[in-house]
């Protein structure tokens, strides 16, 4: 597992220690985890995501930051933002929706396509 760059993880680390501890983990071993000293079995990763009530992509987010450039997270965050709007939609909503960004986005490729012309 890759050491972690983040500014905030020695928060979150003792955080991690604490919450995976009573998950049948030792805490040696979780701390040698964190600290990039041992690599973790796909089993033992779903075990500490459980424990922390975690989904991976939640869990691995702020890598993204340090291999994403900056333009790539403004669209990350304005993704995450749509998907704020959207999450508590249904799914009916959701494909009107879905529809009617369409058709702007073909409008506007259009319109960006006769000026470029």
């Amino acid at each position: 597992m890759c050491r972690r760059t983040n500014k905030n993880y020695p928060k979150k680390q003792k955080l991690y220690s604490r919450t995976v501890r009573g998950e049948s983990l030792p805490q040696p071993y979780i701390g040698a985890i964190e600290r990039g000293e041992r690599n973790i079995s796909l089993d033992t990763l779903e075990r500490i995501l459980e424990a922390l009530d975690s989904a991976p992509n939640d869990f691995f987010q702020y890598y993204n930051d340090n291999y994403l450039s900056e333009d790539e997270r403004a669209r990350e965050s304005a993704l995450d933002g749509l998907n704020d709007l959207l999450v508590n939609r249904s799914a009916q909503e959701i494909r009107m929706i879905q529809q009617i960004v369409h058709h702007v986005l073909v409008t506007l490729d259009s319109h960006i396509e006769k000026n470029n012309l």
